[in-house]
């Protein structure tokens, strides 16, 4: 009865005119953000969201969940007609969705993409009503020690899993966690580490920072590649409607992906893009002919493009029910519910059930637009690819100034923004991840009130974060998982992140 009644307000709210309408636009962006390469949803998340200080926070957080979304399907459409992602969680669609493509099947390849991220959205939407509400109600037990052992194991989470150098990745989240530092005392009242800066008397602000890190940054990094439309399949998309043998093949991939990039879209550094690459890497395990992959197998694109979009979706019940992160964009709805005075934890569902259920309702709603959208709307994206980067690209930095310039009314965000653009620039080039500093940036002051608040507790004794069950078991997996990159080197064996980072080469 209690289920019937959460699926009946959510979509009572989602049916809302309004709300349909901000859910189609968010949903429009985020496939055009997807489909083009050099602009994630991240950075576009940012960029829009002054637009959203006119609306309602309901309206504004469906539309910018709608461009979230949104990307994850918008970025097939690159990887499998251009062979270059449109976003992160898009790279292994590359692998056999541009081979198909190649064959003469693009169309069917657009299709499963479509309609695995349909049903593995789906599947993941029904999980989310269900689980959501008991999470809530486990995170109410938690105490500022649990929440310090939480957090501590979503930073080491989170450089566990980047691509690359695992000690690159603890640098970056160092540094995010000193810059998440900058400001007012929260004890004291006292100004830190500011300069005399005034404008920055209350920190640092996240938007500026992730429109530098992932807009500006590629906007130099594209140019500097020059990349070029050529290698746009040009010819007509034909059947686009899988086979019977398509969906013979795909069906296990879909189930498989769809349960998979749920659960891993609920760990910290979880989400589409570590759900894509495991669905690959599972898919090609089961396989009784493995060598197929990566020569236009279909089940190398039903499974990771299902997976990724499971993942997306599952993010949100970390982040709605205890405020907790689970990658880069999370981190930016944190500070967009901020901004909206929406105040996220274990108490939204009771304090504003309208917002939490109207959001997971329209999510549903947005991904049928989305499969009712993509494919007529190939033949638009083929012509949106066609436009060379050196007209697009200033355009983009034209509209990251003005966005970082409206979020505080202060030229000193335009600094900010075009500081951070260097830096994550130079990170790009020298492959230093950029995830673990925002994520450690977000989590820094929740982690310094919860530690305080237990030290006070236990009165000054770490040993309060080891005799609780919960944060000793958090604390101890976190220990586990810095030291495990040792082991697993002895043993000849790779962690996550480097797979992610040899599948990319």
């Amino acid at each position: 009865m209690e289920f019937m009644n959460h699926i009946s307000l959510a979509f009572s709210i989602a049916f809302d005119p309004m709300n349909l309408l901000f859910c189609f636009v968010g949903v429009f962006i985020g496939t055009f953000i997807g489909v083009l390469p050099g602009l994630g949803p991240a950075a576009s998340i940012s960029l829009l969201l002054p637009v959203t200080f006119s609306l309602a926070p309901v309206q504004a957080i469906i539309m910018l969940a709608g461009i979230y979304y949104g990307a994850y399907y918008g970025g097939s459409t690159t990887s499998i007609l251009m062979n270059v992602p449109g976003e992160a969680a898009a790279i292994v669609t590359c692998l056999d969705g541009y081979e198909m493509a190649k064959k003469g099947r693009a169309g069917p390849a657009l299709g499963i993409a479509a309609m695995g991220s349909f049903i593995g959205a789906t599947i993941s939407l029904i999980l989310m009503i269900f689980l959501a509400p008991l999470l809530a109600e486990v995170a109410l037990k938690f105490g500022p020690p649990e929440y310090v052992g939480l957090i501590f194991f979503g930073m080491v989470m989170v450089t566990y899993l980047s691509k690359g150098s695992m000690v690159k990745a603890l640098l970056t989240a160092s540094v995010g966690i000193l810059l998440g530092c900058i400001g007012m005392d929260i004890v004291t009242g006292r100004e830190r580490f500011t300069l005399g800066i005034d404008t920055i008397a209350g920190g640092i602000s996240i938007i500026p920072m992730v429109m530098g890190l992932f807009g500006i940054s590629e906007v130099f990094l594209n140019l500097e590649k020059s990349i070029k439309a050529a290698g746009v399949l040009t010819e007509k998309v034909k059947n686009i409607l899988p086979t019977k043998q398509d969906w013979k093949d795909s069906a296990g991939p879909i189930v498989r992906g769809s349960f998979l990039g749920f659960l891993l879209g609920l760990i910290p550094g979880g989400g589409g893009f570590l759900s894509s690459f495991a669905s690959y890497a599972m898919e090609k395990r089961v396989a009784k002919h493995p060598a197929r992959f990566g020569t236009g197998d279909i089940r190398g694109v039903a499974g990771p493009e299902t997976a990724n979009n499971a993942g997306a979706q599952s993010a949100f019940i970390p982040l709605l029910t205890m405020g907790i992160p689970c990658n880069v964009v999370m981190a930016v709805f944190i500070g967009a519910l901020m901004l909206h005075g929406v105040t996220i934890g274990p108490m939204l569902i009771l304090e504003d059930p309208e917002l939490f259920w109207g959001v997971i309702g329209s999510m549903y709603i947005g991904n049928a637009m989305l499969l009712i959208l993509n494919l007529p709307l190939i033949g638009m994206w083929i012509k949106l690819l066609k436009v060379p980067y050196p007209l697009l690209f200033p355009l983009i930095f034209l509209f990251c100034l003005i966005g970082a310039y409206f979020v505080g009314n202060n030229v000193l965000d335009i600094y900010t923004m075009i500081l951070f653009g260097v830096i994550g620039y130079l990170f790009k080039k020298f492959d230093y991840e950029a995830a673990p500093l925002i994520l450690a940036f977000v989590l820094a002051p929740m982690l310094e009130i919860a530690f305080r608040q237990s030290m006070i507790i236990s009165r000054g004794s770490p040993l309060i974060f080891l005799s609780r069950p919960i944060s000793a078991t958090f604390v101890i997996c976190a220990f586990g998982l810095l030291v495990s990159p040792g082991f697993l080197k002895l043993l000849g064996m790779i962690r996550p992140g480097d797979f992610v980072q040899r599948s990319e080469d």
